[in-house]
């Protein structure tokens, strides 16, 4: 089970926020038991791109054997 805290890996794009599928945020919230989250996204300098609530279909825990992969953050 997802707790408050753990880093989650977004499962879809949210081209609103300009995430993609795989971008690492923090848990933040949980609402409900886990029927929803509210996770936060920073850049590498910690700096908050988006705090989105979320279903708990749209994120995964982050596994052990993940790799991290960084990419640029542009702002729209």
């Amino acid at each position: 089970m997802i707790k408050e805290l753990d880093t989650v890996v977004l499962a879809k794009d949210l081209k609103e926020h300009q995430l993609t599928s795989g971008d690492v945020g923090a848990v933040v919230h949980v609402y409900e038991g886990g029927k929803a989250y509210e996770v936060e996204f920073v850049t590498g300098e910690g700096k908050t791109i988006a705090v989105v609530t979320l279903r708990a279909s749209d994120i995964r825990p982050m596994q052990r054997a993940d790799i991290l992969h960084v990419r640029e953050f542009a702002p729209a």
